[in-house]
């Protein structure tokens, strides 16, 4: 099979390759899917799993990417709740070969199924963001209705759903990123909107929860801005700032099969749009990837037609 793989951490995106791979069997508990839509997130390359096992041994050739949608192919001994032909929406475990293939051997409890009238594009584009924004808001930050939200990127892959569950929630959403970006956050349901380049974040005022995806001076200053009792959310890593009198944690995104079912669920009724930017094949995707064009969503790879 096709697939794009790293060997080298120090080479970055100019060591990336498409090559020819064996396919993947099915372990125990295991499916392999074909896989028809995959996503990536450019900090695979810093990760530790993507160059090593849990056990800390070196497991390059590695194949990027951790989010698909596609077809259960195989089932392994054991494996239980899926069958083949069954089209399913995932995210695979960051210490195992990933996505950026035509098939893929994983876990089947980190699979979802995928109603048929959702497309495999929009799918793929839906397990990191999705599950990061609704374990950053109901999980770790405990959104209640009337609370006020600080959503950062609120144009972007996350973000975008980040403002849209919040507003579903019953939640007061401001949105931020940079001018260009004011009416795509205010299109997916931000209330109000700060430009970080032109405008005071502090004219902000109090909230009770922020969700931070971008880290630096920009946390720090928004620590300030958190209620008492309320939270900072981050997925940018540890953090030594905090809210005077709140809390901040930062997480990494788990698979969850019950939380990613009704994320599609709602995509399937129309209560939320997944924000997809640049849309490319297998073959193109090296490319897309290493592109200095400004990413305005998700992007997503079709690796079938």
């Amino acid at each position: 099979m096709k697939a794009i793989v790293v060997t080298d951490p120090a080479a970055g995106m100019a060591g990336m390759k498409l090559v020819d791979r064996p396919e993947p069997q099915a372990a125990i508990n295991d499916v392999v899917v074909e896989i028809h839509a995959a996503g990536f997130v450019n900090t695979e390359l810093e990760w530790p799993s993507t160059w090593a096992d849990r056990a800390f041994r070196e497991r390059t050739p590695s194949i990027l990417g951790h989010e698909l949608a596609g077809v259960v192919a195989a089932l392994g001994y054991g494996t239980t709740g899926l069958s083949i032909g069954q089209r399913v929406v995932g995210l695979s475990d960051w210490h195992r070969d990933g996505t950026l293939a035509e098939y893929i051997a994983m876990e089947a409890r980190n699979l979802a199924p995928l109603p048929g009238d959702v497309d495999f594009t929009v799918g793929a584009s839906l397990p990191i963001s999705g599950l990061t924004a609704w374990q950053g808001l109901f999980q770790h930050g405990r959104l209640q209705a009337g609370q006020s939200v600080l959503a950062h990127g609120a144009a972007g892959a996350v973000g975008a759903i980040v403002t849209q569950l919040a507003r579903e929630a019953g939640a007061y959403v401001i949105g931020t990123g940079r001018a260009a970006d004011r009416q795509k956050a205010l299109d997916f349901g931000a209330h109000e909107f700060i430009d970080l380049g032109s405008e005071r974040l502090e004219d902000v005022g109090g909230v009770d929860l922020v969700f931070d995806v971008i880290g630096g001076d920009i946390q720090k200053r928004s620590a300030a801005l958190v209620r008492a009792g309320g939270t900072l959310v981050t997925v940018v890593g540890p953090t030594d700032v905090r809210p005077a009198d709140g809390r901040t944690i930062d997480f990494v995104v788990e698979s969850d099969r019950a939380q990613l079912s009704e994320i599609v669920q709602r995509v399937r009724d129309g209560r939320l749009r997944t924000n997809i930017g640049k849309v490319s094949s297998l073959d193109e995707a090296i490319a897309t990837f290493r592109s200095t064009e400004r990413r305005t969503g998700k992007t997503v790879i079709r690796v079938r037609p």
